[in-house]
């Protein structure tokens, strides 16, 4: 099988297909079937229907990872913002000597320019730079045709490095809504081994019979201390959207915003067992005036 690096080179080569046909060859891919664009029912084809039709300006500001924390701080407060240690246009214009021991480096327009130094002084900076530069040059929007990143302004921003002690990691929370009410999640776990498993959750924290991509953790994962306050703060962020994931990070007890993502897997991911795509998309109000 093609390697991640290879199939998102395949697909920027492509990004001279209009959107709905593009949608349509990726779909295809992943289910074996054309996605049901006039009257979707499952969760990855309406995720494809508001990649086409549910164009709200604010998108843009959103998932640009540098905008979207003023946009969240304005609603919920800076407490739950990871720090920002600097904001750049061009690699050569990072001032490492004024960057702590540890930081992450990560692009504002996407989800591949990512570089976590624990140790400034182990920091390969030509590999960091190769890898920041490449995610510079590309709109992230030709990979799955979500639209909002069209507009992003590719920068790179250095982050204050979290680590939690709790679980020795840095898991991910991600919270599912739908019109400002969260109906179930998921953790990302063991993501520095190379084997990431997710695992999913209602809102009682009873494990979900889901399987997307990755596989089950191996043991059971512990219940993260800030999970009401999660749940109360997913409602808030989400209110304002038909569907939105919303992302928390949880460190030494403290809770942390991630990021709100539009379109989960970009809509191409099948889910197991399959009953789960139409559950999910029965909880996306699409509007009124959609396509019958």
């Amino acid at each position: 099988m093609a390697s991640s690096k290879v199939l998102k080179k395949i697909k920027y080569t492509m990004r001279f297909i209009p959107d709905k046909a593009y949608i349509q060859i990726y779909y295809f891919a992943h289910f074996k079937k054309l996605c049901n664009l006039e009257n979707p029912k499952t969760y990855n084809e309406k995720l494809n229907w508001l990649k086409l039709h549910d164009k709200n300006p604010l998108y843009t500001q959103i998932v640009d990872k540098y905008e979207a924390k003023e946009y969240v701080s304005n609603i919920i407060g800076d407490e739950y913002i990871i720090p920002t240690l600097g904001v750049w246009e061009h690699f050569e214009d990072i001032d490492f000597e004024a960057l702590p021991n540890q930081f992450v480096l990560k692009c504002t327009h996407d989800s591949e320019g990512l570089v976590i130094v624990k140790d400034k002084s182990k920091l390969d900076k030509e590999m960091a730079k190769q890898k920041i530069e490449a995610s510079l040059k590309q709109n992230f929007y030709y990979i799955g045709r979500e639209w909002p990143y069209k507009d992003v302004k590719p920068r790179i921003i250095a982050e204050q490095y979290m680590e939690d002690h709790v679980d020795c990691e840095l898991r991910d929370y991600k919270f599912f809504c739908f019109d400002g009410e969260p109906k179930a999640m998921f953790i990302a776990s063991d993501r520095v081994s190379g084997h990431v498993k997710f695992d999913y959750f209602d809102l009682e924290f009873k494990h979900l019979d889901i399987k997307q991509k990755y596989e089950h953790a191996d043991k059971p994962l512990r219940k993260p201390v800030t999970f009401d306050k999660m749940i109360e703060l997913s409602k808030i962020l989400s209110e304002d959207f038909p569907h939105v994931r919303v992302d928390f990070y949880e460190v030494d007890g403290k809770l942390y915003f991630g990021e709100l993502t539009f379109y989960h897997f970009s809509g191409f991911m099948p889910f197991e067992p399959k009953r789960w795509d139409i559950i999910f998309g029965n909880w996306i109000k699409l509007p009124h005036n959609h396509k019958k």
